[in-house]
């Protein structure tokens, strides 16, 4: 069959879309490579409702709404996807072949993270990229931020709204001009020279940062800036743009999530890098009401051409 929309990525933006799809009448296939970038986090929050709900549940519950409202799903990698005559159609790693009449990516984004041994181990537990996410969760607690670029000396000055006991590492980062310096000060944030060896933890919970010289420094928890790289493979062969950015990599799109392809959009981290589970979730319905448009554009074109 053709699906009205293919849907790559169950994400909350991948499954908010196919709902939406779904209570709209539409045919739809999400294609779930099942590998959630927040799989390892306690829970998600700042989402209305859902605060502290673990991953897993979130996604086992969106992918109930999506088979509710007639979506089917199938747990695949597509490799490739490229445009015909009549529509996309995508290829799945295995071989098998499906066609739509419109493609929504949802393939969000991969962490690449900072080479530094004990740090990918605890990513999403003991080791933090977002305030927002978990700032809360360690407030009132000694924080140590790993620099890796200039963006470091921001979110030192970001945690220290959650706490009094903030250090920046100042790693690979540039050194802190004089204003810079003061400002650190004013605020009560250490810096420390020094590279980091290694992020040391007992068993889950991060316990402090060893240097290169050898002293450990007590911490609770580390903050660590990754290079936000967008999932982009399968949409590559569309002829899809790829940015960079000081962050990392996205696909560029229209601010409704209308790519330059026609009949292809995208949605939530794999175009925006920033947004959390709510934001991609909406960006996802967004996405999905103006694909509806545009399908009933193109139905009305067809009735009236007889």
């Amino acid at each position: 069959m053709t699906y009205d929309v293919i849907v790559i990525g169950g994400g909350s933006a991948g499954m908010s879309a196919a709902v939406a799809l779904g209570r709209a009448l539409r045919t739809v296939l999400l294609v779930d490579a099942a590998a959630p970038r927040n799989a390892r986090a306690g829970g998600i929050h700042n989402y209305l409702t859902r605060d502290g709900i673990p991953p897993a549940d979130f996604r086992a519950q969106g992918r109930a709404e999506v088979t509710r409202y007639g979506g089917q799903i199938i747990d695949a990698t597509v490799a490739t996807a490229a445009a015909l005559e009549d529509g996309l159609e995508v290829t799945l790693t295995d071989g098998r072949r499906f066609h739509g009449r419109r493609v929504l990516a949802a393939t969000g984004l991969t962490d690449e993270l900072p080479d530094i041994p004990g740090l990918r181990e605890q990513w999403g537990r003991g080791v933090l990229h977002c305030p927002y996410c978990h700032g809360y969760e360690v407030r009132g607690q000694a924080i140590g931020i790993i620099g890796t670029s200039p963006i470091a000396l921001h979110h030192a000055q970001l945690w220290r709204q959650w706490t009094e006991d903030v250090v920046l590492f100042q790693h690979t980062a540039p050194e802190p001009d004089a204003s810079q310096a003061r400002e650190l000060a004013a605020r009560g944030i250490r810096l420390v020279a020094e590279k980091v060896s290694e992020v040391v933890a007992d068993g889950d919970r991060v316990t402090g940062v060893r240097l290169i010289d050898g002293t450990l420094v007590a911490r609770d928890a580390v903050v660590a800036a990754s290079r936000l790289v967008a999932n982009a493979g399968p949409l590559r062969s569309l002829g899809l743009e790829v940015v960079e950015t000081d962050f990392g990599t996205t696909v560029a799109a229209e601010p409704n999530g209308r790519t330059a392809v026609p009949g292809v959009w995208v949605a939530g981290n794999v175009t925006d890098p920033m947004a959390q589970v709510v934001s991609s979730a909406a960006a996802g319905l967004q996405a999905a009401a103006m694909l509806n448009m545009d399908l009933i554009a193109e139905d009305v074109a067809r009735a009236a051409a007889g």
